[in-house]
């Protein structure tokens, strides 16, 4: 969800360059009119500012996508900074601008600063922190400005009444553009968790957890295509528990489940950070096991699945045993289609069963030549 939100950020490129622009523009008009070398100082840093903005945007899309913690925060930061800049010149041109008494002169550099708050809090409320304090940057010297002019004397009528309602209203729009950074930031959350939870859903078995079949064919394209790369392997484990059927039919559906939830935690426990474990469904699992150099990599860890499946479980006080039995095939040896993988390792699978269970064995020309037959 974070690096959602950071990306959220750096895909604004359009609104940053709308606003430089005007802002560079506004900056030459006043400062020609007002005759500022100062104010045509802050269009030259406005130019600056959003040029640098923009190539960081750049930056990130072309180094995207970023998974990193740590760089994730680096980039949050490098954004953060370019906001809080373009939030100074704001409030710098605005605190130059009030001070001369010139109403049109502040009904635009005031309405630059209203647009700028409109877009941060529509763009970052995802990041109320950067948010908040842009918006603050920009709108707390303006209205202080606002303020101080008002308490100069001046023949125009109502000229400090006037000058303070719209202090005021600087004032009023920013504690509720606050408000809704909070309400947009509580709404984000929401909704990307929701988002994640129906994903996470569509790509997990929902009763142990693990990776269904969607995300195994997922990860066995990228692991695959990794190996290729690499010139190693990917072994694909096919796992069918033996004697699972007799006790969901002594102790019931409810045991049965608590010991397929024991048996994926024991899986999950067995193999590397980079190895997937998958439950294709009933009493089927898939370990699919990456970077292998030789086949014996793959029998070592079989025959630890099977040794460490067959110690017996403890479900609702009763002890209970099953064992299992493994098919193994390889990629890209066998090929790179997941469908005929599988049913080459079932076809392996099959023969253990058959040869007294409990038996690890490789897939072999005959089960690729059944499972092709099969397809």
């Amino acid at each position: 969800m974070y690096r959602d939100f950071v990306a959220m950020l750096f895909g604004m490129g359009l609104p940053i360059f709308g606003l430089g622009i005007v802002f560079v523009a506004t900056c030459l008009l006043v400062g020609r009119e007002l005759d500022s070398d100062f104010i045509i100082l802050l269009a030259a840093l406005g130019a600056l500012t959003t040029f640098l903005r923009l190539t960081t945007l750049r930056a990130y899309t072309r180094s995207a996508p970023v998974v990193d913690f740590e760089n994730l925060r680096r980039w949050e930061r490098r954004y953060a900074v370019g906001n809080y800049a373009s939030a100074a010149l704001l409030a710098l041109l605005n605190v130059v601008a009030i001070a001369a008494h010139y109403p049109l002169l502040h009904l635009i550099t005031v309405s630059l600063v209203f647009s700028f708050g409109a877009g941060i809090v529509s763009r970052t409320s995802v990041r109320p922190a950067i948010c908040v304090i842009s918006l603050l940057i920009a709108t707390v010297p303006t209205t202080v400005a606002l303020g101080l002019h008002a308490l100069e004397t001046h023949p125009t009528p109502l000229h400090a009444e006037l000058f303070l309602i719209e202090a005021l209203i600087v004032a009023m729009i920013t504690a509720l553009s606050l408000q809704t950074v909070a309400y947009l930031y509580r709404s984000a959350v929401e909704h990307h968790t929701a988002r994640h939870d129906m994903a996470k859903l569509a790509r997990t078995d929902a009763l142990t957890g693990l990776s269904n079949r969607l995300l195994l064919r997922e990860l066995f394209q990228h692991h695959t295509a990794t190996a290729m790369r690499a010139k190693n392997q990917v072994a694909l484990h096919f796992l069918d528990l033996d004697g699972f059927k007799a006790i969901n039919d002594r102790y019931g559906h409810p045991a049965g489940d608590t010991l397929l939830e024991q048996v994926a935690r024991r899986l999950e426990d067995m193999v590397r950070s980079d190895d997937v474990v998958s439950r294709l469904g009933g009493d089927e699992f898939i370990v699919l096991q990456v970077g292998l150099r030789e086949d014996s990599e793959a029998e070592l860890l079989a025959r630890r699945i099977i040794r460490e499946i067959s110690k017996p479980y403890v479900v609702d006080g009763i002890s209970m045993s099953i064992s299992v039995s493994v098919g193994i095939a390889t990629a890209p040896r066998l090929g790179i289609e997941l469908e005929r993988l599988l049913a080459c390792a079932d076809a392996a699978l099959y023969r253990a069963k058959a040869g007294g269970k409990a038996r690890a064995i490789f897939c072999i020309e005959a089960d690729a030549a059944m499972a092709d037959l099969a397809a």
